[in-house]
C-alpha cells in the first residue's frame, strides 16, 4: 500500500509558520512580491508586476504544495515557498519557488523554513532537489550552507514563463544533519 504524503501540512517553528497557500491569499502575498528587489536575482525578474505575479501565484496553487510563510510574532505574511515535482518512484521532491520580503533577508527565516520543510519531507523521500537560477548567487550560497550540493545544470520552464538556466542542487537524507545545517 502506498503512503499518502500531505504536501501542504501546517509546519511550525518558534518564529515562523507555514500554512497551505489558498486562492484568497493573493492580496496578502502580493505586497511582498510587488517589490522589484525581491526578484533581482531570480530567473524571471518581472514577477513584481501584478499580472506576472498572478501567473506565478496560479502556478503555486496548481502545484498543490505551496505555502505562505508567516512571521508568528507579527502574524504577517512574509513570503512563499513550495514542494513540487514529487516523484515517489525516485523517492525525490523539489523545494523552491521561494521568496521573502527584503526585510527578512539575512534574518535566518529562509534557513528556518527550509529546515522545517526538509525535516518533514525526509519522512517520505530520500532526495530533495532545488532549482536555483544560474544568476541567483544569494540563493546558491544559502542552499549550500544548508548542505546542498550542485549536481546539474538544467533549462527550466516555469508555469507560463520562458525557459531559464537553473542549477540543480541536492540533499540526500543519508547526508542530512539538521543540527549542523
Amino acid at each position: 500500500m502506498d503512503t499518502i504524503v500531505n504536501l501542504q501540512p501546517v509546519l511550525e517553528h518558534d518564529h515562523y509558520m507555514l500554512l497551505p497557500l489558498q486562492a484568497d491569499d493573493f492580496e496578502v502575498l502580493y505586497p511582498v512580491a510587488s517589490d522589484p528587489k525581491v526578484w533581482e536575482q531570480h530567473p524571471n525578474k518581472d514577477r513584481w508586476r501584478r499580472e506576472v505575479f498572478l501567473n506565478f501565484f496560479e502556478g503555486a496553487l496548481k502545484s498543490e504544495g505551496a505555502f505562505k510563510v508567516i512571521d508568528k510574532d507579527s502574524m504577517e505574511v512574509i513570503g512563499c515557498t513550495r514542494y513540487y515535482d514529487f516523484k515517489p518512484s525516485e523517492e525525490s521532491i523539489h523545494i523552491g519557488y521561494t521568496f521573502y520580503a527584503t526585510n527578512y533577508w539575512g534574518s535566518g527565516a529562509n534557513h528556518a523554513v527550509k529546515r522545517m520543510m526538509i525535516a518533514y519531507i525526509f519522512q517520505y523521500v530520500s532526495k530533495i532537489r532545488f532549482h536555483i537560477g544560474a544568476e541567483n548567487l544569494r540563493s546558491q550560497i544559502s542552499i549550500e550552507r544548508l548542505g546542498a550540493i550542485k549536481v546539474d545544470e538544467k533549462d527550466v520552464a516555469y508555469y507560463g514563463e520562458g525557459v531559464k538556466r537553473n542549477f540543480v542542487y541536492q540533499i540526500d537524507r543519508k547526508d542530512w544533519n539538521p543540527t549542523t545545517a
